[in-house]
């Protein structure tokens, strides 16, 4: 179909999502189409305007353009409306989508890739919207006899592999792993503009992509309008694109005001609350629906629970929710799909509208199901750890040696290594928003350098003679390695009683 619509000159338009894997998927599909001689015009949803994703709105732009077909990008599986309204154009739709819930709804005539689907064979059913996208991309470049080059495209397809959360496992691992060796070597202007902008330099690991490039994409969506992030990752133009890239990082520093805002009244909603139940749901007017996703998040992983988050506008609430890893989120919520105005997700991370009026009843329903089928277990915050190492063993040897297992990321965590008995050379280094740096010495005087994010509200744990968990990484300012804290307790010496020390880590 992409073919006869480049012989025929027919406009075509893309159709993407405002986070980062549905901008990147709409950047990618948008190039390569143009390269393969198509006319392209990229949509974009408005989030706090139209919502998320494939809405008839976007069949309407683009049918006013003169577009005969439209491709979606990292939407569209569920997007029945806007695909009626494409039929009663005349516009014919390809969707491309990785999006729980295919197999559902779409009519047959619609051309829908995705991997989810039951009669899908492809043998890795776990790649990202712009993952897809990538993959309709080679394959119609190479069936219009267009060589691209391949580094191009996957420093931009690693983006929303990274970012979206995907098990960063089998071709995931090779797309990211690949991207982010070209990212170091990137010819694209918009992306050397943000990588200034955000402080990254090469190497470029996923630590870099998902908390300090990704955050700048994402924030153009939450907050203002996608476009400026997908015009950065186009643009040619390199004064452009430092504006661009001033722009993202502006609205970004926004986006985390706007985020500790919705996190500080929601931490008042449940600390409140005894005992605290194995979902949270808190709702209000006024919450910026841009950042209630990363801020369900957050609260995710302070309390240990599925944490759903809602602003309410008058008769309607919309929001996101943020699961844990021993809960199906999407599973659990999607068994009342026809009580939602609209739904939609992952297994860890959904987004849904509800009439205001139904919130109290169905959060009674979620609670009494979560309360009867969860096993207390999968709410208890545990710490399991790879390594058990003495202080003097953890030294840039080490480091080389687990840098091997990048990218980290969803299912292949950076490993966790537990040391100890510890006791701090000095007193530590405050810094930041509540970060905190210190030396410690192990028994046989041995250095190890720790660093805390969010980390001076918990200065305490480090007094006296302790243990640590913590991840191993490249200490970014002084070289070497550091030991990001996971957490830390009293040193208790396991020959003082070892049958209970031998349980508490079997615990832990």
């Amino acid at each position: 179909r992409l073919l006869a619509a480049s012989e025929a000159g027919e406009r075509v338009a893309v159709v993407g999502d405002y986070d980062v894997d549905g901008v990147s998927a709409t950047a990618l599909l948008t190039a390569v189409f143009r390269a393969c001689k198509l006319e392209v015009l990229p949509i974009l949803p408005e989030r706090l305007q139209e919502g998320y994703g494939f809405q008839p709105v976007h069949v309407d732009t683009a049918s006013r353009e003169g577009c005969r077909l439209i491709v979606t990008a990292d939407c569209g599986s569920t997007a029945t409306d806007a695909v009626a309204r494409s039929r009663d154009a005349g516009i014919d739709v390809i969707v491309t989508d990785h999006h729980l819930g295919a197999d559902q709804l779409l009519p047959e005539w619609v051309i829908e890739i995705n991997p989810h689907r039951a009669d899908s064979a492809y043998p890795f059913a776990d790649l990202s919207g712009v993952g897809v996208a990538f993959k309709l991309a080679t394959a119609l470049a190479s069936a219009a006899g267009r060589d691209i080059d391949p580094a191009a495209l996957l420093r931009v397809t690693c983006l929303g592999t990274i970012c979206d959360l995907v098990p960063l496992l089998g071709e995931n691992r090779v797309i990211a792993a690949l991207g982010l060796r070209a990212m170091a070597d990137s010819r694209s202007a918009g992306l050397q503009a943000l990588m200034r902008k955000a402080g990254v330099e090469a190497p470029v690991d996923a630590v870099d992509v998902g908390f300090r490039i990704g955050p700048r994409i994402n924030a153009a969506g939450r907050l203002a309008s996608p476009r400026p992030a997908l015009d950065l990752l186009l643009t040619t133009d390199r004064s452009q694109a430092e504006r661009l890239a001033a722009d993202l990082d502006r609205w970004n520093r926004e986006r985390q005001g706007a985020e500790m805002e919705v996190v500080e009244e929601a931490e008042r909603m449940f600390e409140g609350i005894d005992p605290l139940p194995p979902l949270l749901v808190g709702w209000k007017e006024g919450w910026h629906l841009g950042v209630l996703g990363i801020a369900a998040g957050r609260l995710a992983r302070r309390f240990h629970r599925p944490t759903l988050l809602l602003s309410v506008d008058g008769g309607l609430a919309k929001g996101s929710g943020r699961g844990v890893s021993k809960v199906h989120l999407y599973n659990f919520l999607a068994d009342r799909r026809e009580d939602y105005e609209r739904f939609g997700g992952h297994s860890q991370a959904v987004g849904s509208s509800v009439a205001t009026a139904d919130l109290h009843a169905l959060r009674e329903h979620w609670l009494e199901v979560a309360e009867r089928d969860w096993h207390p277990d999968w709410l208890t915050k545990s710490f399991e750890y790879e390594l058990d190492i003495p202080a003097e063993a953890i030294n840039a040897e080490l480091l080389a040696d687990l840098s091997r297992l990048e990218p980290f990321g969803m299912d292949n965590r950076q490993p966790i290594l537990r040391t100890g008995p510890l006791r701090l050379s000095g007193p530590p280094r405050r810094f930041g928003r509540g970060h905190l740096a210190a030396r410690a010495v192990g028994e046989s005087g041995s250095a190890v350098e720790l660093l805390g994010w969010g980390w001076q509200a918990r200065e305490d744990d480090l007094d006296g003679t302790f243990e640590a968990l913590g991840t191993l990484e490249t200490d970014r300012y002084r070289g070497g390695p550091v030991l990001r804290l996971v957490d830390a307790r009293s040193w208790v010496d396991p020959q003082s009683n070892p049958i209970d020390r031998v349980a508490e880590s079997i615990g832990e």
